[in-house]
C-alpha cells in the first residue's frame, strides 16, 4: 500500500512540475510602445522620410515611415501619397524605436485657401455721334 501511495504522490507532484514548466513558458512578453503626436508642416518628403517643421520645435524633425505607415485626411480617410508634397500641414504620431523615430500615421490636413478679395471692374462704354452740317 505505502508503495501505491508513494506511486500516486510521485505522479502528482511529476505533473505539478509539469504544469509550473508549462505556465512558465507560456508567460506572455508585454513591450508598451508610446505612440506620441508631432504637428508642423512637410518640408521634405522622400522614400523612406518625411521631415517636419513645427512651431514647437527649432530644428526640423526626421520620420522615418514604412508600408505600414497610414496616410489619412481630418475624417479618417485614406490619402494617396501622390499628394503628399513640401507645405502640407500634418499631425504625425510616432513611436520612437531605438534612435530611429518611425512614422505610425500621418494626417494630412487641409490647406486653408484663403479666396482673393473679389474685383469689380467697372466698365464704361462712350459713344459720340458727330453729324456734319451740309
Amino acid at each position: 500500500m505505502k508503495t501505491k501511495t508513494s506511486s500516486i504522490l510521485a505522479g502528482a507532484f511529476a505533473a505539478m512540475l509539469a504544469i509550473t514548466n508549462y505556465a512558465s513558458a507560456q508567460e506572455a512578453v508585454v513591450q508598451t510602445a508610446t505612440t506620441t503626436e508631432s504637428a508642423g508642416t512637410i518640408s521634405e518628403f522622400s522614400p523612406d522620410t518625411i521631415i517636419i517643421r513645427s512651431e514647437s520645435s527649432p530644428e526640423p524633425i526626421r520620420y522615418n515611415y514604412s508600408k505600414t505607415t497610414t496616410y489619412v485626411d481630418d475624417a479618417g480617410n485614406p490619402v494617396s501619397m501622390e499628394v503628399i508634397k513640401s507645405g502640407l500641414p500634418v499631425t504625425v504620431h510616432y513611436v520612437k524605436e531605438g534612435d530611429r523615430v518611425i512614422a505610425r500615421r500621418v494626417i494630412v490636413h487641409r490647406v486653408a485657401t484663403t479666396a482673393a478679395p473679389a474685383s469689380v471692374e467697372e466698365k464704361k462704354t462712350t459713344t459720340t455721334t458727330t453729324t456734319t452740317g451740309k
